[in-house]
Parts: structure tokens; sequence; C-alpha cells
């Protein structure tokens, strides 16, 4: 009943917001930060994305780029991106709010997405700010603007601020949504993890979805330990799942913060 009472809620949603992290995409094989085995090279991440190792070495940080862009033209859209998708179309007010920089919600039909951290597919130029999309496996390295500017990737890296613009929009889906899903996130790195209390001091009902338990899941209406590309399909009706197998919602009354 409890999945039930979750799909009745979504349904009737005048305005739906989402938030998702790395969980939704490694189900499409993408490689997460911190994954077993996550190194490049001789790298961590940490130690290519900043501005500082670009500034020291831009065809190093290219060079990692370029491996990460290949291994994500390899991969598809998951099922739970296709649901997300389709729960778009079928919401009069719908949001997408992502941490994940793959454009795996755009391939699979998503159109109103906010990628708080950029897009691995952007390249801005470090001379002229120029902004385009290039959905090439491999670039030529290091990529150059028209300008004859060195061009960077159009991510967030570490020790910058989000986009002001993405992240005031991000602000107000969550305080105008009825619903916020957080979809393979655990919602305890901030800032994006701070749209969680901001939706429910508004007054939304918070349904999560997630593998493992998070540090969020006592305090959502809603907590559903299982894949998004399962789990999702069936909160929009569309398959079959034997219930037993999720979390009870921790009861809420009327104390939220």
């Amino acid at each position: 009943m409890n999945l039930a009472h979750a799909r009745k809620l979504i349904a009737e949603a005048r305005a739906i917001a989402v938030l998702t992290g790395a969980g939704i995409s490694a189900e499409s094989g993408v490689p997460t930060f911190r994954a077993p085995g996550g190194l490049w090279r001789q790298f961590k991440p940490e130690d290519l994305a900043t501005p500082e190792a670009f500034a020291r070495d831009p065809k190093l940080c290219w060079e990692w780029y370029n491996w990460r862009r290949g291994l994500l033209a390899a991969v598809q859209p998951n099922a739970g991106h296709a649901a997300l998708a389709e729960l778009e179309r079928r919401s009069p007010a719908f949001t997408l709010i992502t941490q994940n920089v793959d454009g795996l919600h755009q391939r699979a039909g998503s159109q109103n997405v906010l990628e708080i951290h950029g897009s691995i597919w952007l390249l801005r130029c470090t001379i002229c700010a120029r902004e385009w999309t290039d959905l090439s496996p491999a670039l030529s390295i290091p990529p150059l603007c028209q300008c004859d500017g060195l061009a960077r990737p159009g991510v967030v890296w570490f020790g910058e601020n989000l986009n002001p613009k993405i992240w005031t929009a991000a602000e107000r889906a969550v305080i105008t949504c009825d619903v916020l899903l957080v979809v393979g996130t655990s919602a305890v790195v901030y800032p994006a993890a701070g749209l969680v209390p901001l939706a429910r001091s508004a007054g939304a009902k918070i349904v999560e979805v997630n593998l493992e338990a998070t540090p969020l899941s006592h305090s959502v209406d809603y907590a559903f330990q299982e894949s998004a590309g399962k789990l999702l399909p069936i909160l929009l009706n569309a398959g079959s799942f034997s219930e037993n197998r999720l979390t009870e919602p921790r009861p809420q009354g009327s104390d939220r913060e």
C-alpha cells in the first residue's frame, strides 16, 4: 500500500521536482567519482577537477575528460532516465535537477533539466567566455575557441561556485513543488543537499529512491531501497513489483522542519 500511496501522490501532484545523483547514472555503467578502481592513471578525480590543476596542466586535464567522454559515449540511458522523461511529459509542471554532468537525462528525452554541476559536453573559452556544445567522443587536445583561446570543460570544478541562475532556478523548483523525488543520491553533499530541507520546509512531500539507505532516509515521507531503473517505472504504474522488498517509510506528521 505504501507504494500505491506514493504512486497516487506523484500522479496527483501539480508540480514535481526531481534531484538526481550519480546512482542513476551508475546503473547505465557510468563510473562514479569514488567507486573502487575509479582512479585514472595514478590520479584521483579530485586531483584533476580543479581550476589549479587545469592551469598547471590543461593537456593532462583534457586527456582525462576525453577518457570520460569516450566512456559516456558508449553507454545508454536506462529505464530510470526514461521514466523521468515520461513523468515530465505527464506532469503539468516538472523540473529535473541533476548533479550529473553526463547528459543522459537529455538523451532519454528530458527537456527541463537543470545541470547544477554543468555538462561534460559543454566547452567554455577561457578568454572570451563563449560556450558551445561538442558531442564528439574525443576532442583534439587541447580544444580551442574560434578566438584561439583555450577551452575548458563546462563543468563546476572543486572550489568553484555553482552557476547562480541555474541554482536560483533549482531553489525555485523545490520551493514550488508538491513532490520532490530524490533519486540515486545520498543528498549529503552541499549545496545540492540543501534542496531537500528547503523543499520540506515549503511543504513538499519527499520520495527517496536509492539502492541503499542514506542519512536522508529516516526523515523522508517514502524511502524505497531499489534501483531507479526498476522502481521509477513502477511509480508511474508502468510495471509490477513485489512491495515487500521496499523499505517502510518513516511516519510523518506535522513536524516538518
